[in-house]
């Protein structure tokens, strides 16, 4: 097997978590829509979120209208809200520390503009990525096959000398389906465990 010459990540729950409910109380808290019907609503939303298809003075329209308010938040304050549910994921960054040190690593995310340019302040290793994959500007997310293709390019590496880490069994399924070695992101110790099982000691 071939050494592993680069490492997409995904963002959250791999670098960050994001806490969904604590998102939706928090819209529920201003808008008056309940929780629940906050989250059945974005269940048809995330996907043309991600993809960059509702965005900008739409997408803070959107979700203050799921919220349930007819009147939309003002740009600051609908940040403000719309990112209230980061919290990085500090155990694992000495480990991305160690991995720039032996690989390119690139961000590989499902991400709207609004959170990237809040999450993109919050990790100080951003600095030293070689690159930043990201569904809305691309227009395509994952699991679609193009997503990872685009990476492959950027890294400029095969798919069988490439990896992927993601909380999310059907995205890891759908690099491998690439070639990429996909591999389901759990806790920190077993992302230890996983990259040395690839070579990489951290």
């Amino acid at each position: 097997m071939s050494k592993v010459q680069a490492v997409f990540l995904d963002f959250g729950n791999v670098l960050a978590f994001h806490d969904d409910p604590v998102l939706f109380q928090r819209m529920s808290h201003w808008g008056g829509a309940r929780p629940e019907d906050i989250r059945k609503q974005m269940l048809e939303l995330w996907s043309p979120i991600n993809r960059g298809i509702i965005a900008g003075d739409d997408l803070r329209r959107t979700i203050c209208r799921v919220a349930g308010s007819a009147e939309p938040l003002g740009p600051e304050a609908f940040a403000a809200l719309w990112t209230c549910h980061f919290r990085v994921h500090h155990e694992v960054l000495p480990m991305v520390d160690a991995l720039l040190g032996q690989a390119k690593v690139l961000l590989l995310s499902n991400i709207n503009e609004v959170h990237w340019r809040f999450v993109r302040t919050l990790i100080p290793q951003f600095s030293r990525f070689h690159d930043f994959v990201l569904s809305h500007e691309l227009h395509v997310a994952k699991p679609d096959r193009e997503i990872f293709e685009v990476a492959l390019a950027r890294a400029g590496v095969a798919a069988e000398d490439a990896a992927f880490f993601d909380d999310i069994k059907e995205f890891a399924d759908a690099a491998s389906a690439v070639g990429i070695r996909g591999r389901v992101f759990t806790t920190a110790e077993n992302f230890r465990r996983q990259l040395g099982e690839l070579g990489i000691g951290v």
